[in-house]
């Protein structure tokens, strides 16, 4: 019976090491010594065997490891040894803090997605750790349970072991040393190992010495022998000195494997032969399997992260611990991360940080009310990966003011996208090392393709079985859908949180959907068979009939046969027919769009960016009865988001995911376009449905078809829609394809500041009438108008300012523009708290104006002295023939001198009141159709004591008269006046 005495490991390298057995058959002890070689490789392992088979030794491979270090014999005097340590050590740390530095910088460095959130963000102070749960094998193995949201964000609690804690000992006492933390797509793994980096970087990781991670999907792609430490140093050159000592000394090594299922692993002995030698070259797979075996570095630790189908690959023998990453099941998590993220300095760009800081703490305050409602984001956001797509949006729509903007919201959903599956197969030991991405699109695509047209966002497990199943005929079929239901499925598929509808399943974000299913268009996934079959044969065939050709017109030079020419033109036929079949197909994809751009139906409805902003944010006020029925989905993005996929930065990422998009499909799909999609924008759109097509333009990124669009824009009304920075900026950017003059830009109540004005400003320019009313411009906003009337391209004749706290002050500014200005006609400062101050600046002004023809002043609580004044100026004017002064605080001695003006013999016309002497005033109509249409936003008890006092006017008037005539057009207006009235004491008007 063997007897194996225990390594001396503590002797340098190159003495002696006396190893005992006992060997079968003789009673005595047998001693064998052996000499390790000087220099390990190949010479000293051959030498080691030699010895070891002519003595029928079996050696256990913990009593030979490469010991590094000094070659001298074990006479060295013990100083020059601890000497030649210390140096080691030194040469050592300085070589691990150059590493700690250079992975530093590298797990730091942030994408180009991550900066917008501002300058300051980093991983390393802006990080929430998922919630980590202890798991195991036959955990991992058992049928999960059914998808709730309750099992989502109800883990056990008394699993849950922190990322400081993997390598703790077990539960039966055993030091810790392989772990394997699992999730699926989307829970946080990457971002998990790279703050791991980062802390150990920092000092923040005490347990290990020294840190050495390897992407799997690296490693998968070189199949050349190389020995562990060459792979090392070729990764991280500064760890030229350090890695000798890996393996001899006490050094605490972790070793990071992440993205395992890109490694097809063998642990078979048959399939990876055994390797205990760090300088042995062997393929990549070799030297992670031996590393899981503890047979090569058995005191290195490891941490291996993968997604849960790979879990098994490794045999449960060779992991101490399994952990599952859970993600956000705490919606307290949730919150942390949407306040570090939003809170940001600089998270709303250069120059507003003061003013933003509100708004930024509002949105975090909004979006944690609606994570408290258990709303449908409440378990997407159970995905970290979401978190940030919630995020990224808001920062879009909230915090955007370039023109053009610095990103598209379809570029937003590609690029997160990317950053969850940038180079991820769905199974690598699958022969067709399908894309993941590609994969989703065919299949989730389709389903989501199918809830669009049948107006459907709620899913059952039949339709999930039509669109996953139905088609599957092979067992490699099989095989991926069992992966991608592991993996992948709860990414894009999470369980409805509406009452009632708990066993199915919606998107997890209700715009993927719409994404999905345009990239499922796109792609030409909706192809017919036709289509698909015709396609493949007109390639094979095309190909094919080049050759043919060449070999053809070779023969009919020699012989010269009749049928050649005939069977020459037949190849070519093939091809061009079906590629006319696919020119359908994308004509097909272009009526698709138009048709689901501008439907009928969906006209009255908020615009998208509202929709977007109300699906993250929630809607204020009272919420929808669980029983009461719902209103029809709306799917107003899913065109939009088709424009976007076009466009060429979308197409070159999804390139990356495997899903390709030619040029060439993309210029015929605009091509078409152009048929179906500005023939029908020509027709006329309601405010929010021409936001939406501004939207679609700016999405597109095609200058020469948005050019081509906007053209046939002469009028822009928008009134009503809620002009946000965002809005204002796809406005601004859409519009600056063309430099064509706008006949009307109506932005009537459209929530305009000073900011939006600034951003506008270039479109501004180019509009002849401009309708800004009942926005809130304040005197700083006037100070952005008398910029814009003062530009030397300004065009603008008619503004009407109706309705903004205009006031003193900006009066002033006004009044600088009208005298500089050179194109203004009709200026309307109706309701704009002028008061007697702000009409005299104005009327100071105008002597220097030479074009303007009408002035209102209505409803500014002008009293004589001012009203007179205005007049006065008006007067000597040149052009200015009408002045609006009704509604103002006017006596009737005012009253009186007003009437008395004369066009012939003045040059100037005062509207103040209904009447004109003893007749009615040519504008009656005109006054009350603009009292009745400012009525919901004047001082209605003021407004009602104007109207008893035009009522008193209009009776006087009328007694006075005694032309019958007269008399029925007073009494006309009179019941008017007394309708509107009544309409107003009851509250109906």
């Amino acid at each position: 019976m063997f007897r194996a005495m225990q390594c001396q490991s503590c002797l340098p390298w190159g003495s002696w090491a006396q190893l005992c057995r006992s060997l079968p058959g003789s009673g005595g002890t047998r001693r064998v010594y052996l000499c390790a070689a000087p220099v390990p490789g190949t010479a000293g392992r051959y030498f080691l065997r030699k010895i070891l088979c002519a003595s029928g030794i079996s050696l256990p491979r913990v009593c030979v490891r490469y010991q590094g270090g000094s070659q001298e014999s074990s006479v060295q005097p013990r100083a020059s040894r601890h000497g030649l340590s210390q140096l080691r050590n030194v040469v050592s740390s300085d070589a691990i803090k150059k590493h700690q530095k250079s992975l530093s910088a590298w797990f730091s460095h942030q994408p180009n997605e991550e900066r917008q959130f501002g300058p300051s963000f980093s991983l390393d102070a802006v990080h929430v750790d998922p919630v980590i749960r202890e798991s195991s094998l036959e955990e991992i193995l058992k049928p999960s349970p059914d998808l709730t949201v309750q099992n989502q964000l109800q883990q056990p609690c008394s699993q849950v072991i922190s990322l400081q804690n993997l390598f703790d000992v077990d539960a039966c006492g055993r030091q810790v040393k392989n772990v394997v933390l699992y999730g699926t797509v989307g829970t946080g793994k990457s971002t998990l190992i790279k703050k791991m980096v980062v802390d150990w970087c920092h000092g923040r990781l005490p347990r290990f010495e020294l840190v050495i991670p390897f992407s799997c999907e690296d490693l998968s792609h070189s199949h050349a022998p190389i020995s562990l430490r060459r792979l090392i140093t070729k990764k991280y050159q500064h760890l030229r000195d350090v890695v000798p000592m890996l393996g001899v000394s006490n050094l605490k090594v972790l070793f990071i494997l992440n993205g395992l299922e890109r490694l097809n692993l063998d642990f078979r002995l048959a399939g990876t032969e055994l390797c205990c030698d760090p300088n042995e070259p062997v393929p990549p797979s070799a030297i992670v399997v031996n590393l899981l075996r503890k047979y090569l570095l058995p005191e290195a630790s490891i941490i291996v992260t993968t997604r849960p189908s790979a879990v098994r690959r490794i045999p449960g023998k060779y992991v101490g611990r399994y952990a599952e990453i859970c993600g956000f099941s705490d919606t307290n998590l949730q919150k942390l991360y949407f306040q570090m993220r939003l809170s940001q300095p600089g998270c709303s760009g250069e120059g507003s940080a003061g003013r933003s800081s509100g708004e930024q703490e509002n949105l975090v305050e909004m979006l944690s009310r609606n994570l408290e409602r258990h709303n449908q984001i409440a378990a997407a956001c159970f995905l970290p990966s979401y978190c940030w797509l919630v995020c990224t949006t808001l920062h879009f729509l909230y915090f955007t003011r370039t023109v053009p903007p610095s990103q598209t919201l379809t570029g937003i959903y590609t690029s997160f996208l990317r950053l969850n599956f940038s180079g991820e197969v769905l199974d690598s030991t699958d022969p067709t090392n399908i894309s993941m991405m590609k994969y989703v699109s065919k299949t989730v695509g389709k389903l989501a393709y199918e809830g669009v047209m049948s107006r459907k966002t709620c899913f059952s497990e039949d339709d999930l079985r039509q669109c996953f199943e139905v088609e599957m005929k092979t067992e490699s079929e099989l095989n991926l859908l069992e992966v991608f239901r592991s993996d992948v499925f709860r990414f894009f598929l999470t369980p409805c949180v509406q009452p009632g509808k708990e066993h199915t399943f919606v998107f997890t974000i209700p715009a993927m959907q719409e994404y999905l299913a345009a990239l499922y268009v796109v792609l030409g996934e909706k192809k017919t068979l036709a289509q698909r079959v015709g396609k493949e044969l007109s390639e094979v065939i095309g190909k094919v009939s080049e050759d043919v050709a060449v070999v053809l017109n070779i023969i009919s030079k020699v012989l010269p046969l009749r049928f050649l020419p005939v069977l020459f033109n037949l190849l070519k036929i093939f091809p061009r027919y079906f590629s006319r079949l696919s020119g359908k197909h994308r004509d097909a994809v272009a009526h698709t769009m138009a048709e689901e751009l501008f439907k009928e139906e969906d006209y009255y409805n908020d615009d998208v960016l509202d929709q977007i902003n109300s699906s993250i944010l929630g809607v204020e006020g009272p919420m929808r009865h669980p029983d009461e029925a719902p209103d029809d989905e709306v799917f107003e993005l899913f065109p939009i988001f088709m424009g976007g996929i076009l466009s060429r930065r979308n197409r070159a990422i999804l390139e990356q995911l495997g899903c390709s998009i030619k040029n060439l499909a993309a210029f015929e799909i605009a091509k078409a376009m152009k048929k179906t999609v500005i023939r029908k924008s020509r027709m006329g759109l309601p405010p929010s449905e021409l936001m939406d097509y501004l939207f679609f333009l700016h999405e597109f990124q095609n200058e020469r078809f948005t050019a081509e669009a906007i053209r046939s824009l002469r009028t822009v009304n928008l009134s009503s829609v809620k002009m946000t920075h965002l809005k204002c900026s796809v406005l601004a950017s859409v519009m600056a394809a063309t430099c064509h003059e706008v006949e009307e830009l109506n932005l009537t109540s459209c929530n305009l500041d000073t900011s939006s004005l600034r951003i506008l400003f270039p479109v501004l320019l180019r509009c002849k009438t401009l309708y800004l009313q009942l926005n809130s411009l304040g005197a700083d906003a006037c100070k952005e108008i008398r910029d814009l009337l003062l530009h030397d391209k300004c065009v603008v004749s008619n503004l009407r300012l109706t309705n903004n706290p205009v006031g003193e002050q900006g009066a002033q500014y006004l009044a600088e523009a009208l005298a500089g200005n050179r194109s203004l006609t009709h200026l309307s400062l109706l309701h704009t708290a002028l008061g007697d101050r702000g009409a005299k600046v104005i009327a100071e002004h105008l002597a220097e104006n030479q074009h303007l023809q009408e002035l209102n002043l209505g409803y500014n609580s002008l009293t004589d002295a001012a009203a007179l004044h205005v007049v006065e100026v008006a007067k000597k004017h040149e052009t200015l023939d009408k002045v609006h002064l009704y509604f103002n605080d006017i006596s009737e001695d005012g009253k009186r001198a007003l009437h008395s003006l004369r066009m012939d013999r003045d040059g100037v016309r005062a509207l103040v009141f209904l009447t004109a002497g003893t007749d009615v005033s040519d504008y009656w109509s005109h006054i009350l159709n603009i009292v009745q249409g400012n009525l919901p936003f004047w001082d209605r008890e003021r407004v009602r004591q104007h109207l008893v006092l035009i009522l008193q006017d209009l009776e006087s008037s009328r007694r006075q008269t005694a032309s019958p005539w007269r008399k029925a057009k007073f009494l006309r207006v009179e019941s008017e006046v007394k309708k509107m009235l009544g309409k107003l004491q009851h509250g109906t008007l």
